[in-house]
């Protein structure tokens, strides 16, 4: 033991403080790096959320294309309905062409003329002359006035 050297406090001061002073100069420019580290971070989020904007913004405008698609695509498939079964387009409120058509039957089926019970048809001709017709038509003159 012999070997061992012995140091007073001021040597010790001195090698701390060297080392200290080593170390120190080794993170100098740890705080520069810190604050580059947090405005990198802040761009980023930035940056994302731009990016984020930009990305809502074409979904929704992805979406509105899609809705005019199918508004488009649905305003055909009635129009073809409608030409296809002379049911006028405005009552069709199906989306396909099948509900469509199911539509337009329907309809059809409810607007056929209906014939009344009891009632019979005018089975006169109109190119016919009859006399009494002139006596009934100067009748009604007489009695309604000529009309003039």
């Amino acid at each position: 033991m012999a070997d061992d050297k012995t140091f007073t406090q001021a040597e010790m001061d001195s090698i701390i403080e060297g080392r200290l002073a080593r170390e120190r100069q080794k993170y100098a420019d740890y705080d520069d790096l810190k604050e580059k580290a947090s405005k990198y971070d802040e761009y980023q989020a930035q940056n994302k959320t731009e990016l984020q904007k930009e990305k809502e913004k074409s979904d929704a405008l992805q979406a509105r294309l899609s809705a005019l698609e199918k508004k488009d695509t649905v305003r055909q498939v009635r129009e073809k309905a409608a030409k296809d079964t002379g049911v006028p387009v405005e009552l069709l409120t199906g989306e396909d062409e099948e509900t469509c058509k199911k539509q337009a039957e329907a309809i059809m089926k409810f607007a056929k003329p209906k014939s009344y019970p009891g009632t019979k048809g005018n089975r006169k001709k109109t190119t016919e002359y009859n006399s009494t017709d002139d006596a009934m038509r100067e009748f009604a003159h007489q009695i309604f006035g000529k009309g003039e």
